[in-house]
């Protein structure tokens, strides 16, 4: 089976409990939590089963042990998370604004993540992958960015393929070399997903038609453009799908996207066909399931649950639009933060299912490793 790699920032989350506009007065809050764009899609994988491992650097402190729990709970091989008790941890203060954006304030440049380096012992790491997958969230250092383009190397050279989620957050466009970091990256693309108006980043493009064309034909494979509520597309060369979100209600979208990714990601790598039949029965082990990867995608960044989610206050679940049905968060909502709060917290529960029963979640129903289940029940 494929080994999915990502490389980036792994840190915590504190989130103020009141909607405003920044951190220029004090507010209360809640956390930390494990979180990061890269770390969020790397722990969604494992939980799915499929082989998978994060090179990044942590502190020797509690945020880089909560984070280092958590992913190897998860099924994440950590080998490749170096532990430096002389840094810390990086992290994100959030506030959700009355209209549902966010306000963060970072810690990650000058954290331990902000120096990650491939050394002989990540390198070693890096050939056993098969698989690299970047967010444009972790082009944030010079050392990262090399780091990134390295092991893209290194997997090309050993026949793999590399998907590319762009991520971008205006906290970090101004980040030295990052156009062409993100240019260099898309130039050995084989899978990208951007969300919403970010298919047109890189292309010259007016309409969302000429856009997926001129991407196609400058060697990528396929294009999953993440549309929030309305669901995802998918194209290639030969397919174009669409489907809808699933209506739930929304208590905090963070990650949604990258757990998105990570599951299409994981479904595409084993062959899993966006447009096969949606009510196909699945496969015996190992082989994928016939059931479109694109749809999978769409119930694992709609069911991303953990029994964790009861632990959050019950103040804290007013942060977001709670009434709006989503199915990944908005770009205006979405950028980054939560690694897990999208499988563990955020999501609702009782949302993905109707009273009385049952929706499969972490380690569930529809992962190539076939790794058991758990399941939740809707008492509401």
């Amino acid at each position: 089976m494929h080994k999915i790699l990502t490389i980036g920032e792994i840190l915590v989350e504190i989130i103020a409990t009141e909607k405003g506009d920044g951190f220029r007065q004090a507010t209360p809050l809640i956390g930390p939590f494990p979180s990061g764009a890269p770390a969020i899609f790397i722990d969604q994988a494992g939980k799915l089963g499929q082989p998978c491992a994060i090179i990044s650097r942590v502190g020797g402190d509690d945020f880089g042990t909560v984070n280092l729990e958590r992913l190897k709970g998860d099924g994440v091989d950590i080998s490749g998370i170096e532990v430096d008790p002389l840094a810390t941890t990086g992290s994100a203060f959030v506030r959700y604004r009355p209209d549902g954006s966010r306000a963060f304030v970072f810690n990650i440049r000058d954290s331990a993540c902000g120096k990650i380096m491939l050394d002989e012992r990540m390198t070693r790491l890096v050939g056993e992958c098969s698989h690299i997958h970047v967010m444009g969230s972790s082009l944030y250092a010079p050392s990262v960015v090399e780091s990134i383009l390295g092991a893209i190397g290194i997997v090309k050279a050993g026949g793999g393929t590399v998907s590319f989620d762009p991520n971008l957050r205006p906290e970090i466009l101004k980040s030295p070399g990052m156009r062409e970091a993100l240019l260099t990256v898309l130039a050995e693309t084989d899978l990208f997903l951007p969300s919403g108006d970010e298919l047109f980043l890189f292309t010259e493009a007016k309409t969302e038609g000429q856009a997926v064309a001129e991407l196609l034909a400058s060697g990528i494979k396929a294009v999953v453009v993440k549309r929030g509520a309305a669901g995802a597309s998918y194209f290639d060369a030969a397919t174009a799908l669409s489907l809808p979100g699933f209506p739930v209600e929304e208590v905090d979208p963070t990650g949604a996207g990258d757990c998105f990714g990570a599951t299409f990601v994981s479904f595409w790598l084993n062959g899993a066909s966006p447009s096969r039949p949606l009510n196909s029965p699945p496969l015996p082990a190992p082989a994928p399931s016939c059931t479109s990867a694109l749809w999978k995608a769409l119930r694992h960044a709609r069911n991303s649950n953990d029994s964790s989610a009861s632990n959050r206050p019950d103040h804290a679940r007013e942060l977001s639009h709670r009434h709006r049905p989503v199915e990944q968060a908005p770009r205006s909502a979405r950028h980054t933060v939560d690694l897990f709060r999208a499988p563990a917290r955020h999501r609702s529960r009782h949302a993905a299912c109707a009273p009385g029963e049952y929706a499969g979640a972490d380690r569930g129903d529809l992962q190539p490793g076939q790794s058991g289940r758990r399941l939740y029940r809707n008492d509401a």
